[in-house]
C-alpha cells in the first residue's frame, strides 16, 4: 500500500504563490512511480495539471504551463507543486496521485490507483 498526503494548501491573493507538498509513504512506493497534481474546483470534472514520469519528465496541462511547477525528491518520497502568478481560477481542491502503472494527464487516461485526501487552494481577485 502507498499513503499519500498533501499540505501546503491556503487563501493567497490573485498574482500569489503557494507550495504544495505530497508526502510518499508505505513499503511499495518507489522512485519508479508515476506521481502527479490533479485539482477539481466545485461544478467540474477533475482536471490533471502536472505530472512526472517514471523517467523524471515533466508534462504539464495548458492550463497551468509556464506558472506550475512540478517536481520530486526522490529521498525524500515528496512531490511538490509550486505554483506562481495564481489566478481565481485556479481555485480548487487539489489532489497529488501515484501509480506504478503509467497514466498520463489526459480525461481518457487510466485514473492512478493512490489518492491524498486533498488540500484547498483559494485566490481572491
Amino acid at each position: 500500500q502507498v499513503q499519500l498526503v498533501e499540505s501546503g494548501g491556503g487563501s493567497v491573493q490573485a498574482g500569489g504563490s503557494l507550495t504544495l507538498s505530497c508526502a510518499a509513504s508505505g513499503y511499495t512506493y518507489s522512485r519508479y512511480f508515476f506521481v502527479a497534481w490533479f485539482r477539481q474546483a466545485p461544478g467540474k470534472e477533475r482536471e490533471g495539471i502536472a505530472l512526472i514520469d517514471n523517467d523524471g519528465n515533466p508534462n504539464y496541462a495548458d492550463s497551468v504551463k509556464g506558472r506550475f511547477t512540478i517536481s520530486r525528491d526522490n529521498d525524500k518520497n515528496t512531490l511538490y507543486l509550486q505554483m506562481n502568478n495564481l489566478q481565481p481560477e485556479d481555485t480548487a481542491m487539489y489532489y497529488c496521485a501515484a501509480d506504478l502503472v503509467p497514466f498520463n494527464l489526459g480525461a481518457s487516461s487510466p485514473s492512478p490507483y493512490y489518492w491524498g485526501q486533498g488540500t484547498q487552494v483559494t485566490v481572491s481577485s
